[in-house]
């Protein structure tokens, strides 16, 4: 089987996500920042971690994104996310957390409010900061074929040298749509790779094992390590991945030209258990 077939074999469908520009406020609608709609109840989510001050505190998650399910299902081909009411995406944009570390559990979270019409624009916390309380921006959604970057393709054919080869196929393949894109945000589909492939580490760091260096991948169990490498990509998915942001004067950007991504395993997803993803930061 060519590289060619293989990755064709392996093809997933995306949500791309596309920034538009400044956005206006309707209650329930798709955007990047703004105020979020949450129901009456909705407690702020916050972190306890280290700040840049050496301080540690807890303090309040940035608001990043809201996600209409209705409008979102007709690009969502394999009909894995809910079909009706809204999915909400906080992240601590202060310190940015990696995600390789158990400790950071918390720094992001996801939350799928059903019935939008119980929802209403949530006020800022008293003391979260301006920096960290984003304009709203636009979003416009389609439908993208994604195919694994070589990192996580190598996971599942170990046995591929060739990566010039493989190389060749993608730039071939991605070469239109690199014209067209000019952020690389997207739910579901393969994730944009820049360090190394993730479901293993999403597997393993919420298990509890402290990751980053490989003195501290060494020092897991053979047994617990063999398992995730085996079954991990099979059990995980990305669930939404998200690059610089830019908007007029507005710029967010995770790291040094980075993405972070929300993972999911399909058994979360499936029982709408949102509370359990993981987030992973990496840049160049």
């Amino acid at each position: 089987m060519s590289i060619k077939e293989k990755l064709e074999l392996l093809a997933k469908n995306s949500i791309e996500l596309k920034i538009e520009g400044k956005e206006t406020y309707k209650l329930g609608a798709t955007r990047f920042g703004g105020q979020p709609d949450v129901p009456a109840d909705f407690v702020w989510p916050t972190y306890e971690g280290e700040s840049y001050d050496h301080v540690v505190k807890d303090r309040p998650l940035t608001f990043l994104a809201q996600f209409n399910c209705a409008e979102l299902a007709k690009f969502d081909k394999e009909h894995l996310l809910p079909d009706h009411g809204l999915l909400s995406f906080f992240y601590e944009t202060d310190t940015q957390c990696w995600g390789y570390d158990p400790k950071d559990k918390g720094c992001a979270r996801v939350y799928w409010f059903e019935d939008i019409s119980a929802l209403s624009a949530a006020d800022f916390p008293a003391d979260m900061e301006e920096d960290f309380k984003f304009p709203m921006v636009k979003i416009k959604m389609g439908s993208k074929i994604t195919y694994p970057s070589w990192q996580d393709f190598r996971e599942v054919f170990p046995d591929e040298k060739d990566c010039d080869a493989f190389d060749e196929v993608w730039a071939e393949w991605m070469e239109d749509d690199s014209k067209e894109m000019e952020n690389n945000s997207q739910l579901l589909g393969w994730p944009d790779v820049i360090q190394n492939s993730m479901f293993d580490e999403c597997d393993l760091v919420s298990q509890g094992y402290c990751l980053g260096n490989p003195e501290n991948w060494n020092r897991i169990p053979k047994g617990i390590r063999q398992k995730a490498e085996e079954t991990a990509r099979d059990r995980w998915v990305l669930l939404f991945q998200v690059d610089t942001v830019e908007c007029d004067d507005f710029e967010l950007m995770f790291g040094d030209c980075g993405y972070i991504y929300f993972y999911i395993t399909k058994e979360d997803l499936s029982a709408r258990r949102f509370d359990r993803i993981w987030l992973i930061l990496q840049c160049y």
